[in-house]
């Protein structure tokens, strides 16, 4: 079997004759050239032995998952001034694969209604008084993907287990699921084809073109019993950083997962959920892997990843200095702090000869050609 990555099977297996958007070129333009010297380089020389080297550019596409670790993790160190010392409730709502279709065809439709209707869910949830009776905050983070690669549209959500209420006073959540599951389902689903019949009326689903397919397609979807997921996770503060950063910048597949080529096929690493999460190999066509990947192409500039209620970044540091006084929370103490010792990306490369110098910058190169199809 031949050792590849996801770079080497868009070098490979991509070609002219594919129908793909101009977005799915340009994502697959990125991965192609990232860290080569389509991008340009930094020339770095030790300061004690002279070995020298060359930085090549990172593409930075967030589709590529030779830079999604290092975004995670500044992603992550952010984000720790803004954890609570309480229980954390991870929440997954799922569309059903029907409308998978409406979502290729109508992507920044469908994902900004899924955002909205998964928030208006909870927050009607969390303002019942019979439950918390306060102000929710969520960070939803968007998944178009099976193991497999299948399309399979859903939102990981990581809900603080409580409400902040009008007098400034924290609920906290009781139970294991924070809400009910089917009750939970039902106004999703009720509020998300609410919504898609509204986007039909005012024009926004002008791709379906099909005579009373919407009519059908929403009717069917009553009918039907969409999936909710619901668990108490973690309540550490640094293990629930760690937890939603394992969502906040994850890709359809990452290298790890693919074992290499064989026979213009690509074998890859999956979890089968439906056997109780054991590992499993695949082995699929290249063009068709490469058609899969390219099916969770986000269109550029949609957010995937959002905060709201109190923790929108509009009231976010506010509310949640309001919360830790309700909770008697020091928050010089209970806030994690950033490590002292952070990498510095410009300056701060030990050489990998002779271990005791420095790498330091001594030139730049220019961008070559671009590889655009």
């Amino acid at each position: 079997m031949e050792p590849t990555n996801l770079q080497g099977i868009v070098a490979r297996f991509l070609g002219r004759e594919q129908r793909l958007s101009p977005r799915q070129w340009q994502v697959c333009s990125h991965i192609q050239n990232c860290r080569t010297a389509a991008l340009g380089a930094l020339m770095r020389q030790c300061d004690h032995c002279d070995y020298a080297i060359a930085q090549y550019h990172a593409c930075r596409d967030r589709h590529c998952p030779q830079c999604q670790w290092r975004a995670s993790r500044r992603w992550c160190e952010q984000q720790q001034a803004a954890v609570l010392p309480v229980t954390y409730y991870h929440l997954v709502f799922t569309l059903p694969h029907t409308l998978n279709r409406w979502a290729q065809l109508h992507p920044r439709v469908i994902y900004a209604l899924l955002f909205h209707c998964v928030w208006a869910t909870l927050k009607r949830f969390a303002g019942d008084s019979k439950t918390l009776g306060g102000e929710l905050g969520m960070s939803a983070v968007l998944h178009t993907w099976g193991q497999t690669l299948s399309q399979h549209i859903h939102l990981h959500c990581l809900v603080p287990g409580g409400t902040l209420g009008a007098d400034g006073q924290w609920a906290p959540a009781k139970g294991n699921y924070l809400f009910p599951v089917r009750a939970l389902s039902r106004v999703f689903r009720g509020k998300m084809v609410s919504a898609l019949r509204a986007a039909a009326q005012h024009g926004e689903l002008q791709r379906i073109t099909r005579p009373d397919d919407i009519n059908n397609t929403l009717d069917i979807l009553m009918d039907t019993e969409w999936a909710v997921y619901s668990k108490p996770c973690v309540s550490h503060t640094q293990s629930v950083v760690t937890y939603l950063a394992r969502y906040s910048h994850r890709i359809a597949i990452s290298n790890r997962r693919i074992l290499g080529m064989e026979d213009e096929h690509v074998v890859f690493r999956y979890k089968d959920y439906r056997d109780n999460g054991r590992q499993k190999v695949m082995r699929l066509p290249g063009a068709e892997f490469l058609r899969r990947f390219l099916l969770h192409v986000l269109p550029k500039g949609l957010m995937r990843l959002r905060h709201y209620g109190f923790l929108a970044n509009r009231c976010r540091a506010r509310k949640l200095q309001q919360i830790r006084d309700a909770l008697g929370c020091d928050s010089e103490t209970d806030v994690p702090q950033k490590e002292e010792n952070t990498v510095n990306t410009i300056e701060q490369y030990p050489c990998p000869k002779c271990h005791q110098g420095m790498l330091r910058v001594f030139a730049l190169l220019p961008p070559e050609r671009w590889t655009e199809y």
